[in-house]
């Protein structure tokens, strides 16, 4: 049995025909059913739902063969022991700074000020503003980014843009792009020796359909 993890939502929807690129459709569709673990249409491969940020951990332990992720997911937990072996240019945005319409982020920073940045991302944020020798105390949030600048706890946020809607909607502007981020392939490498039969098929089907889309999101 091949297991392929996937979070619900965008890099669900997307890499459905990148799957059907492969000759496997999931019989059941995760927003109306109850179920964890989704059958498809081949016997030996099923699906299982787990959160965004979950997707590498059950990879890397041996939940799951292979899974999609976000690079910025994978940068926040280390991507240890995971072969990573395509971009599926999936599920594209960007990761930035932003901060409320009426703050000059530009004096702040030239000044040297401290600042207070709001984010789920750490890791990328702490190693964002040290290549910039910008001093800053990172408060760790799980939602609601927006909220941060708004209500005084944060100067700024770093958090995932797409189409910057959200930003505008909450009187928020995008001072700095960090990095592109779309969605990877990641195989558990045990996994990948022992299941190379089942596993490989899989990769190779996902490669030849970014070739032939060279942008599916």
């Amino acid at each position: 049995m091949i297991t392929l993890a996937l979070s619900k939502g965008r890099i669900f929807d997307e890499t459905l025909p990148l799957l059907k690129a492969a000759g496997i459709e999931v019989l059941e569709d995760p927003d109306t059913s109850r179920k964890l673990i989704l059958p498809t249409n081949q016997p030996g491969v099923r699906v299982v739902l787990v959160r965004a940020t979950d997707v590498p951990t059950y990879v890397e332990y041996g939940g799951a063969d292979l899974g999609v992720t976000g690079k910025d997911t994978l940068i926040e937990h280390g991507g240890q022991g995971l072969y990573q072996p395509l971009d599926l240019k999936i599920a594209a945005c960007r990761m930035s700074v932003a901060v409320r319409a009426d703050f000059d982020y530009a004096s702040a920073v030239r000044q040297g000020s401290r600042l207070k940045v709001a984010t789920k991302y750490t890791a990328i944020a702490r190693e964002f503003f040290a290549s910039k020798g910008v001093h800053v105390d990172l408060i760790k949030l799980y939602g609601s980014m927006e909220l941060a600048p708004l209500t005084g706890l944060a100067d700024a946020i770093v958090d995932l843009v797409s189409t910057g809607n959200t930003l505008k909607a909450n009187h928020l502007v995008e001072v700095e792009r960090i990095m592109d981020i779309s969605s990877r392939l990641v195989v558990n490498q045990a996994a990948l020796k022992l299941k190379q039969a089942g596993i490989r098929p899989i990769i190779d089907a996902f490669a030849n359909a970014i070739q032939k889309e060279p942008s599916t999101s």
